[in-house]
């Protein structure tokens, strides 16, 4: 399959697939445009076409890793709050300090979901592999996962005031007070 039909069929979905895991949607446009750099680059390596849709998102869950760990380095390349002020625009300043406040968060959970959702969020582990690595069932993996995810929006809602778009990406935040504990 040639790269203009691959990108007529796929694009719309996987901006969709990664428009619900980043919330910016300049980054969304900049991982979509990394991702078929990627397919062009290495789509002799398909040797198989059924399997182009697992392939192809797979690729789109390391990049969307690659996003959140450039961000992660960049957060710990800071030295404190003050830093974050500093030669960067007001976007990624908020990226940027949402991310070290849901990396606080997830440090705080419980091991059993902290674990949980940093394989299946991070690591791209899906639920299933998530299953056998735990020794759970496939039920209790996504439970395991659900509650995690739960309890990362309790906090992150308990600390900020949060502004969506239509389409439900975080456009703006307020810490609700000075005394959160995570941010």
């Amino acid at each position: 399959m040639c790269i203009n039909h691959i990108w007529e069929k796929f694009s719309g979905p996987l901006k969709n697939f990664i428009r619900k895991r980043i919330p910016n949607e300049q980054d969304v446009d900049d991982v979509l445009q990394e991702v078929f750099l990627k397919i062009h680059a290495n789509i002799e390596n398909l040797s198989d076409d059924q399997k182009m849709y697992a392939w192809i998102y797979r690729i789109t869950r390391n990049a969307i890793a690659d996003y959140y760990r450039r961000i992660e380095k960049s957060v710990d390349l800071l030295e404190s709050p003050e830093d974050l002020a500093i030669g960067h625009d007001e976007d990624i300043n908020q990226n940027v300090e949402i991310a070290a406040c849901l990396k606080s968060m997830i440090d705080s959970l419980p091991e059993k979901y902290k674990e949980a959702v940093l394989l299946t969020e991070f690591q791209n582990l899906t639920q299933k592999e998530l299953s056998e690595r735990m020794g759970l069932s496939l039920s209790g993996a996504k439970s395991r996962v659900q509650r995690g995810r739960e309890k990362l929006k309790e906090m992150l809602l308990g600390c900020c005031h949060l502004e969506f778009d239509r389409l439900g990406n975080v456009i703006d935040y307020k810490h609700k007070s000075s005394g959160c504990k995570y941010c």
